[in-house]
């Protein structure tokens, strides 16, 4: 039995209500292509470029963003992993003379929910994108490194990691670890020398490497590089969503995954293991 997903893509702005908007037209677009799941990039509701994230666009779990989520995932029938800026809750503390006040940064978070609206979890970024003069961490507090998301569809097990966390492997492994055979990635990849090649390098390679299905679905131009893609666990990219706002559509089959573990049982030959820090 296979199941069909899709990636979307789109750009983000400053504009919470023009995200939402955007948000629901692809959940709808989604729900019309006949899929069961689809993933929307990160920071899809709220995204200033100049700073990576900010306190004004953050949002707590239950509000406007996540009851427009769950409200659109309802009505189209489709589960849906979208990423944005969680405000922390923060206890009521006394602040005293010289103890350092509670971290108040935001977390960049993906939100899983079912087709019928319920939350099923969410995972907040651990590796945050200190690179290539960004500095995710002036406004953003990595997420704890605990249990992952994941969840079952139709004899697939999909795991969530956010956008920077594709270049480090052990994160993706960890998911596999678990069970994972198909990973979905929430992502805003910005724009710059070699990072196109990058992006479709690291993708694919993640699928490679761990014989799973890869959903990576990115922000649009002119500030991230789209080319939203669904890769199957040899590599090849079953649906491209290009530069242009837009879904990428593709069956995932369970018995693929098995299928290529037979041939390339890497997962299987490996002699090393990966530990938290």
């Amino acid at each position: 039995m296979t199941v069909r997903v899709a990636v979307a893509q789109f750009a983000a702005g400053l504009d919470r209500a023009e995200n939402r908007a955007r948000v629901r037209d692809a959940i709808a677009a989604a729900g019309r292509a006949g899929a069961a799941l689809v993933v929307i990039p990160e920071y899809a509701m709220y995204y200033d470029p100049k700073r990576v994230a900010d306190g004004p666009g953050a949002e707590p779990l239950n509000g406007a963003f996540v009851d427009a989520v769950r409200d659109a995932a309802r009505r189209a029938r489709v589960g849906v992993i979208v990423g944005m800026t969680e405000m922390p809750e923060m206890p009521e503390m006394p602040e005293i003379p010289g103890e350092p006040l509670p971290d108040s940064r935001a977390y960049n978070t993906a939100l899983a929910v079912r087709a019928d609206g319920e939350p099923i979890g969410v995972y907040r970024k651990v590796h945050l994108y200190d690179a290539f003069g960004y500095a995710e961490s002036d406004t953003l507090r990595p997420g704890e490194i605990s249990e992952p998301l994941t969840f079952s569809l139709a004899g697939i097990r999909f795991g969530v990691i956010t956008c920077y966390d594709l270049r480090f492997p052990e994160a993706a492994r960890t998911l596999v670890d678990v069970g994972v055979t198909a990973i979905a990635l929430p992502a805003a990849w910005a724009v710059g020398a070699g990072k196109e090649d990058h992006w479709a390098t690291l993708v694919r390679a993640r699928a490679i490497e761990n014989t799973c299905y890869l959903l990576a679905a990115g922000q649009t131009g002119p500030r991230c590089t789209g080319q939203s893609m669904i890769v199957d666990p040899m590599g090849v990219v079953l649906a491209g969503a290009g530069e242009r706002p837009g879904l990428a559509v593709a069956e995932l089959d369970p018995a693929r995954v098995e299928q290529v573990r037979r041939d390339n049982p890497c997962l299987r030959n490996r002699r090393f293991r990966v530990l938290g820090r």
